[in-house]
């Protein structure tokens, strides 16, 4: 089940009917409790049910731990860049051919950025599984990697009665609980003075009630058409998102791409006025500079990954229907330099441009100062990765999140120096749009 080639991950979308039937039938694998911890993956039609953990990997401000099914474990300190650490972390692993699935949490760029001093010592940085299960669906029908013909057999005994889920209960997403144009206003002041150029500021709209995290993954699955989706449950965090683009994509063969997507209007209200949108986001000045501003910085990224003279932009400022909302994207690639490999590539990429601002490391700073609560996984990536050298990571955005006795869905704006507050706030009401409606109570 090798990656596709990166220059490939791109828009490829199942039909409609096939891609909730799938993911219908991944939520009922991950919600029968059956397989431990999971991540369920899809790209390019294709649903992966990654779980029964092999081997867990676990990076924390100070710490990697490496807990392995025939019970090694590893330990061990670590400073500087945490792709060095990873890449110790992969070599003590009792498989030399693996591949795993997990999470990279907004925190991930504190270390590259000089920023560890607002990180806790216990906030987990990353967390991966190496899984002894891998099955997947597409329109072929239900596998699975090195089948064990009891475990296939359950699988598709599951399937024959995926889940329908219930309808969900309406979330006020319009409330200004953190003074969010606030916040906008006090970025649109920092920029004219010069101190960054673009920030993306985000808000977060916490759940009364206890959440379906698969049956709203299901339902959010039928009522999207994200660039990648994913489920997962890794130790105490449970996430389902409809992944509007991609932060990086290597395929092992020497390509290397990102997908910037900066701009965005409503989508999904009538034909009419989403034409009238689409033109509106084609023509606004204020969201075309945004976006050449992201592609740019993107490009710069690229560059200093990529071999020289390489590094180009295949597509510029399309625009793309994700959900509730349409945006301005883009895509930048390269040819990938073997001294750098995809994991020094997701550092430099990572967060995204169009998560985090430019330049990255003012725009970061500024997020820390002025967002009231962490983002965690929000704004991080879900990916997936092997270690013949490809990695792919999907922006973690339009999604829900839950952990302890809390559920949340957040989203955010680029604020640029033209930014309206109450404009902004509205962008945000659009991007939550894409999760709010389809979230599905827990059953008591």
């Amino acid at each position: 089940m090798a990656l596709a080639p990166a220059s490939e991950a791109v828009d490829t979308h199942p039909n409609d009917d096939f891609a909730a039937h799938a993911a219908a039938v991944c939520g009922t694998w991950a919600a029968s409790g059956e397989f431990g911890d999971y991540v369920v993956y899809e790209r390019d039609g294709r649903w992966v049910f990654a779980a029964r953990p092999q081997a867990r990997i676990v990076l924390t401000k100070n710490r990697v731990i490496v807990d392995q099914h025939d019970g090694q474990r590893l330990d061990f300190g670590w400073q500087g860049k945490p792709a060095d650490a990873l890449r110790e972390a992969f070599a003590g692993l009792s498989q030399p051919n693996w591949r795993l699935y997990g999470w990279v949490g907004f925190d991930y760029c504190a270390p590259h950025h000089g920023l560890l001093d607002h990180v806790p010592d216990d906030v987990v940085l990353a967390q991966f599984i190496v899984p002894g299960l891998e099955a997947f669906i597409d329109e072929a029908g239900i596998g699975m990697e090195n089948a064990d013909e009891e475990t296939l057999a359950r699988l598709r005994e599951l399937a024959e009665h995926p889940m329908v889920p219930g309808s969900g209960d309406e979330i006020n997403v319009t409330v200004d609980h953190d003074n969010y144009r606030g916040r906008v206003a006090t970025a649109v002041r920092e920029i004219n003075d010069g101190r960054y150029q673009k920030v993306i500021l985000s808000r977060a709209v916490d759940i009364d009630y206890d959440v379906d995290i698969p049956a709203t993954y299901v339902r959010g699955r039928a009522g999207n058409n994200p660039a990648r989706s994913y489920l997962l449950r890794l130790g105490g965090l449970a996430a389902a998102g409809f992944s509007p683009e991609l932060v990086v994509a290597a395929d092992g063969f020497g390509t290397v791409v990102t997908e910037p997507l900066a701009g965005t209007r409503a989508f999904g209200r009538s034909p009419d006025i989403d034409l009238a949108a689409r033109e509106d986001l084609l023509s606004d000045e204020k969201e075309i500079a945004e976006h050449a501003m992201s592609v740019r910085a993107c490009f710069t990224e690229i560059e200093s990954v990529a071999l020289p003279g390489t590094t180009a932009v295949d597509e510029f400022m399309v625009v793309r229907e994700r959900g509730s909302v349409q945006h301005l994207a883009s895509t930048v690639s390269g040819r990938l330099d073997p001294e750098a490999g995809p994991w020094r590539a997701l550092g430099v990429l990572f967060p995204s441009i169009t998560a985090s601002g430019i330049p990255k490391a003012p725009a970061l700073e500024a997020i820390y100062r002025l967002e009231p609560q962490r983002r965690e996984l929000y704004s991080g990536a879900v990916l997936m990765a092997d270690s013949g050298g490809a990695l792919e990571a999907a922006l973690a955005l339009r999604s829900i999140f839950a952990e302890g006795d809390r559920a949340w869905i957040r989203a955010g704006a680029g604020i640029v120096g033209q930014s309206r507050p109450d404009r902004e706030f509205e962008e945000t009401c659009e991007k939550l749009a894409s999760v709010a409606p389809f979230v599905v109570r827990a059953a008591r």
